[in-house]
């Protein structure tokens, strides 16, 4: 649609098309089968904001701006009346990335939560594109990235 603006005796025309609404990522969210020892885990070694007990259905909480949601499977699958396969050991579908400020954060936090018990899937190392990051697994499998640029954290 064309409209005209006038400017005092200036006629400006403006092309407009109305745009759809989009969908915005509001977060993320995993299925896990052991909600207490996810909890901890994510509460005590990785050190997310969770208010939930140990025996909570359902964990939702901001982590840096970013929705975190944990569900339980059975409930998951109860409410939508199907069951759902559930990959076993290391899960290579996604990763949730953690960032920190200097390459020695990224080699102090890899020490830190495998002293917490998180599983080590790769040691930190410098990559060529610059960046220097590790990959640590949660107690069901699901891979976790700490990594920097040596610069604070931009978007």
């Amino acid at each position: 649609m064309i409209y005209n603006l006038y400017y005092g005796n200036m006629m400006i025309k403006i092309n407009s098309t109305l745009k759809e609404k989009k969908m915005k990522l509001d977060g993320f969210g995993l299925f896990v089968n052991d909600m207490p020892k996810m909890i901890r885990f994510y509460r005590d070694v990785l050190g997310f904001e969770i208010k939930e007990d140990e025996d909570a259905d359902n964990v939702y909480l901001i982590k840096d701006g970013t929705l975190f949601l944990l569900y339980e499977r059975s409930n998951f699958e109860k409410m939508t009346s199907r069951k759902y396969e559930y990959i076993k050991g290391f899960n290579g579908h996604f990763e949730i990335a953690l960032y920190v400020d200097s390459f020695e954060e990224v080699d102090k936090k890899y020490r830190e939560v495998l002293s917490k018990g998180a599983v080590s899937v790769l040691e930190p190392t410098t990559e060529p594109w610059g960046q220097r990051t590790c990959f640590i697994s949660d107690p069901e499998g699901n891979l976790i990235e700490i990594g920097s640029f040596n610069k604070p954290f931009e978007r």
